[in-house]
């Protein structure tokens, strides 16, 4: 199969050479850059260099293979072996707080995407990496905002609870279920024992139907409120 691209380019882009190698790492440069400003302006983790070295780097492997499989290998060991370090490290990226809350998964799933990008790129498939690239960012851009208004919406959610004692406790059950909340379950956080508060992860469900029209920000911001708690937040 031929790539649209490539076929408007002409036959020099569509074969590996000089001139086609150069052309996509430079395409894979700017694509990455895109990404990482995209991470970056978020105040993730993984930013600008780090999207761009990954996305180079799986877009050099392919290119060295086919460099390669021209001289007569049969297997493209470089791109294999790229793509299996950068699983490494965007597992060992992802990171949990002490809070119970998971720090870094879409950063780390994105640096796993962007060598994918790399290696489409590299291979010559610029039309399948244009569109992937699109995709991609539409997703990391627009989809956040969705995904926080479905997460708002949830009869389900996580709250983060530190309690200025441990007696505080059974009053703090008994207010959420006398305002319509329901506790799922309750977990000690042992990283706060020798903080002097008590904290705990805990699980709540909305029963209440007029509670239903709030955010669970409007619901925790009315238990915040209460004298015993030092302080809450819900677990993303």
């Amino acid at each position: 199969m031929i790539d649209p691209i490539a076929k408007l380019l002409g036959e020099w882009s569509q074969t590996i050479n000089a001139y086609s190698a150069i052309m996509r790492i430079a395409l894979s440069l700017v694509l990455a850059s895109i990404l990482g400003w995209e991470r970056s302006n978020k105040r993730h983790a993984a930013g600008l260099r780090t999207f761009i070295v990954v996305c180079i780097a799986c877009t050099c492997a392919v290119v060295l293979d086919l460099f390669l499989s021209a001289e007569g290998a049969k297997f493209f060991a470089i791109s294999a072996a790229s793509i299996v370090g950068i699983a490494i490290i965007t597992v060992n990226s992802i990171l949990y707080s002490s809070r119970n809350q998971i720090k870094g998964l879409t950063t780390s799933v994105s640096l796993w995407a962007a060598g994918l990008l790399g290696i489409a790129i590299g291979a010559g498939y610029y039309t399948f990496g244009l569109a992937y690239f699109v995709i991609l960012i539409i997703g990391l851009s627009l989809f956040p905002r969705l995904e926080t208004y479905l997460k708002n919406r949830s009869n389900h959610f996580e709250i983060h609870l530190e309690l200025k004692n441990v007696a505080a406790l059974q009053d703090f059950v008994s207010k959420a279920r006398g305002i319509g909340l329901n506790i799922d379950d309750i977990e000690l956080n042992t990283a706060y024992i020798k903080s002097g508060l008590s904290v705990y992860t805990i699980s709540l469900t909305v029963l209440d139907k007029e509670l239903k029209n709030k955010t669970h920000q409007e619901l925790i911001e009315e238990l915040s409120k209460l004298d015993y708690v030092w302080y809450i937040e819900e677990i993303q």
